[in-house]
Formats: structure tokens, C-alpha cells, sequence
């Protein structure tokens, strides 16, 4: 199935595997680490049906609760994962991040979530299983390989300004003793700079967020005075200036845009559609 995506560059980075009739995409760095689980899904593979087929994995925008709960199920099969210690986030668009322990096994699946507004989670239990949501917006997978520690964190034009990996990171530091020289971390699928449109708003919080030296990369202007935003080199710049290493990042080369037969897009779908969403563990030994 790699060969059916629409690509950013000619050399595939995300790679799209199948396990019992389920594709989801994965990431070679942290593939090849054999410490975590992990995930990216796609639109198919599921039983949604309507605007939210086949592969939809939000509860709250109408789809039929069965078939949400279904395509966790199979996608908790597809990854080797346990659906019942799944940890779903909650988000706003906030830089809020939740330390997630086995008390927290199922929230938002077999049990409600006591908590909002949280766009970032962060474990050090294996067998847990961070759970976040996508259409357009950044995922940030993060692993620390010394402390078998791991963050997967929202970061749309808002939580990347606010610097959503900085944050992570540090929660991390905090948490479990996480150095940045030692995190891996991936930029998951997204959309693409060609495709992301904004005012002139957006791209004044982005000159005020970002050394001047970088305006020209991320953002390029249009004959209709508006600006392209790239998300993908706005996250980079965050993590390489909050200390990771810049071979211990890797890039989505796939945009949900450009790929709306196979990806939910905000953009393209608007708010009638389902949600994409990460998964990331730390395997139990």
C-alpha cells in the first residue's frame, strides 16, 4: 500500500503497514528502537460508515458509539495493544499536558474522562496507550529510550506557536528524568505547506513566535496576501531549539490534504467527518 499515497518528497519516510485488514502508517525510527508500539491511522479499515467511514475514532462528532468502540477494537488488534488500557486526550488547543498512569486505563473508552482540555500525554507505565486526535493538525510522537518514557502531543498552528514540543519536553524532564539529547521524535502526517492556507494574522503570530531568520521557510507569501504555513518546519525548529538532536527527528513526508481518499482532512471535509488519531506505547517486557 505504500505506493498509493501522495508524497512531499521522493523518498517515503512513513511507512504503511497491514495487520488483520487494518493499514496504519508508522515511523522507521521508532519502529527500529523495538521499545514501543505505535500507530497512524488512515481512513480505512474500519465499519463508520457515511461521512465517518470507515476508520473514525471520534465519539463526539455523531458517529454510532458501536462502531467507534469497533474501530478501536481493530485497531488495538492491528498494533498489538491492549483497547481496555487505552488513554484517550481531550482537545482544545491548549498546551496542557496529563502524566498518564494504570489508574487512568480506558478514559474515554470503558470509562469518562475526568479531565479536559488536555492536548498532550505523557507515560512511563509499558502497556499504556496515549491516544490522540487528528484532521490536519500535527502529531508529535516523542520516546526516550534511556528512561522508557514517551509523549504524544496535538500541535496545530495554536500549540505550535505556543510551542507544544518545548512543552512536552520539559513535562517529561519533569516527570521521568528525560534529557532532549536523548528524545527521538516524529512529526506525524499533517497538512502540507502547498495546502495550508492562512491570513495575515496567523502569520503575524508566527514572525512573533519564530527568529526572523526563519519567515522565509515558513512562511511564503501569495499574490492574494495571504501566506503558505509550514507546520512541519515550525515543529522542528521547536524541538531543535529545546535540545533534540536533529538525526533523532524524523518528518512526515505525507500531507492529510493532498490524500483525502485515504485521510480525514479538516480542509477538505470541513466538520462533517471523522477523526484520524496516534497511538503510541511502551511495550511490555
Amino acid at each position: 500500500m505504500n505506493d498509493i499515497w501522495k508524497r512531499k518528497q521522493e523518498l517515503p519516510v512513513l511507512e504503511c503497514r497491514m495487520a488483520d485488514g487494518v493499514p496504519y502508517l508508522s515511523f522507521p525510527m521508532l519502529e527500529k528502537t523495538g521499545i514501543v508500539r505505535h500507530g497512524f491511522s488512515t481512513r480505512m479499515g474500519g465499519v463508520s460508515t457515511g461521512v465517518y467511514a470507515t476508520m473514525n475514532f471520534a465519539f463526539l462528532k455523531g458517529d454510532d458509539p458501536d462502531h467507534v468502540r469497533e474501530n478501536y477494537r481493530r485497531m488495538a488488534k492491528a498494533i498489538g495493544v491492549d483497547e481496555e488500557r487505552m488513554v484517550l486526550s481531550w482537545q482544545t488547543h491548549t498546551t496542557n499536558i496529563r502524566r498518564v498512569t494504570e489508574e487512568d486505563a480506558g478514559k474515554g473508552i470503558t470509562r469518562e474522562r475526568d479531565y479536559q482540555d488536555i492536548d498532550g500525554l505523557i507515560t512511563d507505565v509499558p502497556g499504556m496507550t496515549l491516544v490522540t486526535f487528528y484532521a490536519d493538525c500535527v502529531p508529535l510522537y516523542f520516546l526516550d529510550p534511556i528512561h522508557w518514557a514517551i509523549g504524544l502531543s496535538h500541535s496545530g498552528w495554536r500549540g505550535t506557536v505556543a510551542r507544544m514540543g518545548q512543552v512536552t519536553l520539559e513535562a517529561m524532564s519533569r516527570e521521568y528524568g528525560s534529557k532532549p539529547e536523548d528524545i527521538i521524535a516524529c512529526i506525524g502526517p499533517s497538512i502540507c505547506q502547498d495546502c495550508y492556507e492562512v491570513g495575515e494574522e496567523v502569520a503575524a503570530e508566527f514572525r512573533r513566535a519564530f527568529s526572523e531568520e526563519y519567515w522565509p521557510e515558513l512562511l511564503r507569501e501569495k499574490p492574494n496576501g495571504k501566506f503558505l504555513l509550514n507546520l512541519w518546519r515550525a515543529n522542528e525548529i521547536v524541538l531543535l531549539e529545546a535540545g533534540v538532536k536533529a538525526d533523532n527527528i524524523q518528518i512526515t513526508d505525507i500531507c492529510t490534504h493532498c490524500n483525502p481518499d485515504y485521510l480525514f482532512s479538516h480542509r477538505t471535509m470541513g466538520n462533517e467527518r471523522g477523526n484520524l488519531a496516534a497511538f503510541l506505547s511502551i511495550k511490555e517486557l
